[in-house]
């Protein structure tokens, strides 16, 4: 009986000291040494942008206001973020992440802008912004903004100028196509220069009169061309028309008189 003693009695000794460790534990809780620096961070859309709607394929902008509580300087290096299904909180899609390697002093407050872009269907997403920074090579995440945003569609009118130059690009592209297909396959025509004809001469009309050896036609002569001057007589002178009557009269004479003989 004595062994079942001293076991009991051992047993009930071990109970005893487990008791007034975990007790002590408690009473005395062991101190961490923490040395991250103390960084706060605000996160706002701009003010024309209050309802907080991420617009897809153009640039959205946030704001983060940091602000160091610490003593010590840290290194803001690089933002980035990810888009979350907003109940089950799957992930969806990692943001662009952009490097800024900018030093923030102690008690000090820096804003830095965030751009992102988003390509989802129109709907609501969790968006989680978190900043980076470090301090004697080692490195930090601090989060930034964490809530709920609306997806939308850009808002579309007749007036856009980047619409505008959109279709205008589009109809040159396409005109320019269907006029070198048209070239390719439809070639126009070539055209035939007409043939030089040579200009008929009329038949004469009227009689022909012919002085000398050569002839002409008086319907093609100027009227003022045809009228011969008027030349006076005068004694002792006679004229081309009076020599030619003349010579015409010695040779009919000529002639008689060798018949005669």
């Amino acid at each position: 009986m004595r062994p079942q003693i001293f076991l009991a009695r051992g047993l009930g000794l071990a109970a005893l000291l487990t008791a007034l460790g975990a007790s002590a534990t408690k009473s005395h809780p062991a101190t961490v040494d923490s040395t991250e620096p103390e960084i706060v961070i605000e996160a706002a859309f701009s003010d024309d942008n209050p309802f907080a709607h991420v617009v897809n394929g153009e640039r959205n902008q946030i704001y983060l206001a940091v602000e160091n509580k610490s003593d010590q300087n840290v290194t803001l290096h690089s933002v980035g973020g990810s888009f979350h299904h907003p109940e089950s909180g799957a992930l969806v899609k990692n943001t662009t992440t952009l490097s800024y390697a900018v030093p923030l002093l102690e008690k000090s407050k820096l804003q830095i802008p965030y751009a992102f872009y988003s390509e989802f269907k129109p709907g609501d997403l969790r968006l989680n912004i978190w900043l980076e920074h470090s301090l004697d090579d080692q490195k930090y995440r601090v989060m930034a903004y964490d809530s709920i945003v609306t997806i939308v569609e850009p808002e579309t009118s007749w007036f856009d100028y980047k619409l505008i130059s959109t279709y205008l690009f589009v109809l040159t592209f396409l005109a320019s196509a269907s006029y070198y297909i048209y070239l390719s396959y439809f070639p126009t025509p070539k055209a035939r220069k007409p043939k030089r004809t040579r200009p008929e001469v009329s038949a004469p009309v009227g009689t022909v009169t012919a002085t000398g050896a050569g002839g002409y036609q008086e319907e093609w002569i100027p009227e003022h061309h045809l009228k011969k001057p008027k030349v006076k007589k005068t004694a002792g002178t006679a004229t081309s028309a009076d020599e030619v009557s003349g010579g015409e009269t010695s040779g009919a004479e000529g002639k008689k008189r060798k018949g005669r003989k």
